[in-house]
């Protein structure tokens, strides 16, 4: 049978609450004895390993004495995403970074938004290193990966579902955009921003003010930003 890593304690604890089945565990005794829900576990057992065991197992020390095997990572489908009523959704346009996609996924579990849709290539997909830095979030958000993001966002589009192209400058500041409704917030690469058919798909384009010295914000920022703005607006 198939089977994926999950490491980190938050990963693996929201792995254990999550969608998919949780195989096989394994735990420091340091672990253990720092994290009760650890001791609690009827099943998967724990099986104690040593720290080196784990790194071995892991290929990293990043594992806080914890690892788990789990089911594959079930992808959401992107276009049963869009058609939810007043959907808000994450798009990535070739975000390599693992790290980034975590933290994405992290704000977007945070402000309840949809889910997050990646292309297939060119792009971090759902990895070991990116349940880590979302800190479990995958197991409870939507991921989806579409063929080729440009065409996926021509056909999801419609009159009560806007795509908005995130970009560093010239476009109108977040809070004087309408994000009340169906939104598809788009955001680029670090350094490259959105491709030109990418960006030209997009409704409007939008930007958050910047007033110091930097001319833009990592992506996990400026998608939390946007999320959280886009949250606020349809609560209000």
């Amino acid at each position: 049978m198939t089977r994926e890593q999950v490491y980190g304690r938050r990963a693996v604890r929201e792995a254990l609450r999550g969608r998919r089945e949780v195989l096989e565990l394994w735990a420091t005794d340091r672990a253990q004895k720092s994290e009760a829900w650890l001791r609690g576990l009827e099943r998967p057992r724990v099986q104690t390993k040593l720290e080196r065991e784990l790194s071995e197992a892991a290929g990293t020390r990043d594992h806080q004495g914890v690892l788990a095997w789990c089911e594959p990572y079930k992808y959401g489908d992107g276009w049963e995403l869009a058609s939810a009523e007043r959907p808000l959704l994450v798009c990535l346009d070739q975000v390599t970074d693992p790290r980034n996609l975590g933290a994405v996924v992290r704000s977007a579990d945070g402000a309840g938004a949809t889910g997050v849709v990646v292309p297939a290539h060119g792009a971090a997909t759902v990895t070991p290193a990116v349940c880590r830095a979302s800190a479990g979030a995958v197991e409870h958000v939507a991921v989806a990966v579409v063929p080729n993001l440009a065409r996926y966002l021509g056909e999801v589009k419609r009159g009560d579902l806007w795509i908005f192209g995130a970009v560093g400058d010239g476009a109108q500041p977040m809070w004087q955009t309408d994000l009340s409704g169906g939104v598809a917030l788009v955001f680029g690469a670090e350094g490259k921003g959105l491709r030109p058919l990418v960006r030209k798909t997009c409704d409007e384009l939008v930007s958050i003010p910047m007033t110091g010295h930097v001319e833009s914000l990592n992506v996990s920022v400026a998608a939390a930003l946007l999320l959280y703005e886009a949250r606020r607006q349809r609560n209000a």
